[in-house]
């Protein structure tokens, strides 16, 4: 009965969370595309403010050249650049990043920087981020179209690709809604097996934790962002302490996206428009993915960690168990709370493109998720949590 009445209250009570609504997507291209018109159509020629997007990239040679292609390609009718902070690579990541900018004319916009030494207390992605954005701001005045710093920061990954009309609608959404923060959680890869099965859930579970409605209110304290497309206005970020006041965060797009709530409103949505080219053709590497933060999400509570697994086995374990096995009450509320749970998995598995049929199956996806969280204390404990591209930096 308690697991029927958790699952009627994340139905009912929780933001809609699992109806996936709140999203950057067609519905509103209409709406954006008027207001880019009022934006570009008033005040001053240079009404569209400056933007610098700066990327953190380590060993990402596989995708740098398609995602500084695809900020080259942007729409946008104001002034952008690129800076892309080299993190330690040895792949040739530089290389590739600056003969993508060169095939399209547009090596003047681009920046690459050799990151320095990562200093104690940093996180790798921080530190390279905040050398990024010290570039961005002290250099600017020096640019055609800059006066000064950059209005607006768009911080993304080096394996995230934007649609060509991304930067506009997210300066546009920012302005005219007046939002310090906007942020789209990228559309993840679903072409592996483990993709297929694991990914749509992952995002899933992450709006359950952080309803995007929630977010989204500038009466609610929820706060969250999703660090592969986060677009920041630079002096609120300024006003929030700047990356300095997160430099410890494992779990920097949420700590950032509370900060940034502090000054004014954000606003957080799925995305079909920008997209993740990073594979996860394994289990072991959707492991990684999630082991990295887990026990973060957790603060490093071993209390916490006991409380998470019997959250996770009272929602997720107990309803298939009693309606196999259990008889008469127990077994009618296991049956309901089963069907509950696969009927809000759905909305995400439409997102997604994948069958119904998974939406039965996600107990089991929770165990696997349940084993990476489990793992994720275990690299903790063992001094290798929060590894990623070689770097163990949780507890630093």
């Amino acid at each position: 009965m308690v697991s029927l009445a958790v699952w009627f209250y994340m139905l009912v009570a929780r933001g809609a969370f699992w109806r996936a609504r709140e999203q950057d997507g067609e519905d509103d291209r209409q709406t954006l595309n008027k207001s880019s018109e009022h934006v570009a159509n008033t005040g001053t020629p240079d009404a569209w403010p400056s933007v610098v997007a700066v990327v953190p990239a380590r060993n990402e040679a596989g995708s740098i050249a398609a995602m500084v292609t695809s900020l080259f390609e942007q729409d946008y009718a104001g002034p952008l650049r690129v800076v892309v902070v080299d993190d330690g690579s040895d792949d040739g990541t530089a290389a590739r990043a600056r003969a993508a900018a060169e095939a399209l004319g547009a090596s003047e916009r681009l920046d690459v920087l050799n990151g320095s030494s990562l200093p104690r207390g940093w996180t790798g992605k921080l530190w390279a981020l905040r050398q990024g954005i010290a570039h961005a701001c002290d250099d600017a005045a020096a640019r055609p179209g800059f006066q000064g710093s950059p209005e607006f920061l768009l911080l993304t990954d080096a394996d995230i690709l934007h649609a060509s009309d991304n930067v506009r609608r997210l300066v546009v959404r920012a302005r005219t809604d007046d939002r310090v923060l906007v942020s789209l959680m990228a559309r993840l890869r679903t072409d592996s097996f483990w993709e297929y099965a694991l990914v749509p859930a992952f995002v899933f579970f992450f709006q359950m934790l952080y309803p995007f409605a929630w977010v989204n209110r500038r009466d609610s304290r929820v706060a969250a962002a999703a660090g592969g497309c986060m677009l920041v206005r630079r002096d609120a970020l300024d006003a929030a302490g700047g990356l300095e006041s997160i430099r410890s965060e494992i779990i920097d797009d949420c700590a950032l996206g509370a900060r940034m709530k502090t000054q004014g409103a954000i606003w957080l949505g799925l995305s079909r428009r920008v997209t993740s080219a990073r594979p996860y053709s394994g289990l072991g590497e959707l492991r990684t993915m999630v082991a990295r933060t887990a026990y973060a999400q957790l603060k490093y509570s071993p209390l916490r960690l006991i409380a998470a697994v019997a959250a996770l086995s009272l929602a997720f374990f107990v309803p298939p168990l009693f309606a196999l096995f259990a008889e008469g009450a127990a077994r009618v509320a296991g049956v309901l709370a089963w069907l509950i749970m696969a009927v809000m998995y759905q909305p995400m598995l439409k997102f997604y493109g994948r069958s119904i049929w998974w939406g039965p199956l996600l107990p089991g996806i929770a165990a696997l998720y349940t084993a990476f969280v489990l793992d994720s204390a275990f690299q903790h404990w063992r001094g290798r949590g929060g590894m990623w591209k070689g770097r163990a930096q949780a507890g630093r």
